[in-house]
């Protein structure tokens, strides 16, 4: 039911429940959302959070919206697909408010968030990016299970941009292409078979010629890639600020967590590589990636990654190998006379870190 008079003030919306690292992926949003509020003074932004746990929001200047089990159950109904209740939560604020702002956890901005919120004007739906036309791979599940449907009904074709939907913003008068995306997630699901990204295709669908399509990839770092890497910086950074999350202090680092990957530079890359020539030809690559994790950044966000390095070292190995690496192989090749004068008094704490690493992966 709509309200007589929606909030004016621009709604910044995060829905998050589960895992605690969802929660330090919001915070440290939230954290960077704060810091670029301070280049545009005097402007009024209310953050909204609907969650099953308020606790790690509580030094934030948020509104939480308790999400209980019974009501989540809901949102994703009829087939229990999880991202339905994004755009759940999409409508039910733009019933009261004039414009929303939904955003994913593993974001932050460049920027003041208030400059998103300027791309969002009448008929206009903002998403984080566009990306391939529909028909640029006929072999996608999405393609062979919808394609003919949609092109009879002239919902789509092979034109049609998908949209990545870290980003949702509309104004309240434009909240029937939400209306129509879940009624198209709900009919959909069932032909979909499985497709992960039903939700954000389902919006692309439901903005196709309707709605001027607009992105944001500037203003906001959207790390759905390298995920761990991303998580090591925010965790390293809530590690030293999560006490007080919102002083100056911790607002001006969250712009030392930058959208960089934490590499060496060009040369020494190069030099870890001509190094490793010299050992057999499965080692080296693996040695090179731990060795990646052996630079020392003088960002300390970037310092944090050291121990996702030498994870996804062994990982990569992992898929070329096809099977998982033996204790006892690992430690032949770090015993290797090469590895034990490169790395030196590390080789121990790096051959323990991942014995201790893959023993957690397997207990978990």
């Amino acid at each position: 039911m709509s309200i007589p008079h929606p909030a004016p003030t621009p709604q910044l919306i995060y829905l998050v429940y589960g895992a605690s690292t969802y929660h330090q992926e919001a915070v440290f949003s939230i954290a960077s959302a704060l810091a670029g509020l301070r280049k545009t003074p005097g402007e009024a932004l209310d953050i909204q959070v609907f969650t099953d746990n308020p606790a790690p929001y509580r030094d934030l200047p948020v509104r939480i919206r308790e999400l209980d089990e019974s009501t989540r159950q809901r949102w994703i109904a009829p087939h229990g697909y999880h991202f339905r209740a994004k755009h759940v939560v999409m409508q039910q604020v733009l019933r009261e408010s004039e414009r929303a702002l939904l955003i994913d956890t593993d974001t932050f901005f460049h920027c003041s968030p208030l400059e998103l919120f300027r791309r969002i004007e009448p008929g206009t739906l903002l998403c984080n990016a566009l990306g391939m036309p529909y028909g640029a791979n006929r072999q996608t599940r999405l393609y062979q299970a919808l394609a003919p449907l949609l092109q009879q009904r002239q919902l789509a074709d092979d034109q049609m941009p998908l949209l990545n939907s870290g980003v949702i913003g509309l104004e309240r008068a434009d909240a029937d292409v939400i209306d129509h995306s879940i009624a198209l997630m709900d009919e959909l699901y069932p032909l979909a078979q499985g497709a992960y990204t039903l939700e954000e295709f389902c919006l692309s669908v439901a903005a196709y010629r309707t709605r001027n399509v607009r992105e944001c990839t500037d203003l906001i770092h959207h790390y759905w890639s390298r995920k761990e890497l991303f998580r090591a910086k925010i965790k390293a950074w809530l590690d030293k600020h999560g006490d007080d999350p919102t002083s100056a202090f911790a607002l001006d680092e969250t712009g030392l967590v930058t959208a960089t990957l934490p590499r060496p530079p060009t040369l020494q890359r190069l030099a870890y590589k001509i190094i490793t020539l010299a050992l057999p030809r499965q080692q080296r690559q693996f040695m090179r990636e731990i060795l990646y994790g052996c630079y020392r950044h003088p960002n300390p966000f970037d310092q944090a990654c050291t121990p996702v390095w030498w994870e996804k070292a062994r990982d990569n190995l992992e898929k070329r190998l096809k099977r998982p690496l033996q204790s006892h192989q690992l430690e032949r090749w770090f015993n290797h006379p090469i590895n034990r004068l490169v790395l030196g008094q590390r080789r121990n704490a790096i051959y323990l870190h991942l014995m201790q690493a893959k023993g957690d992966s397997a207990s978990g």
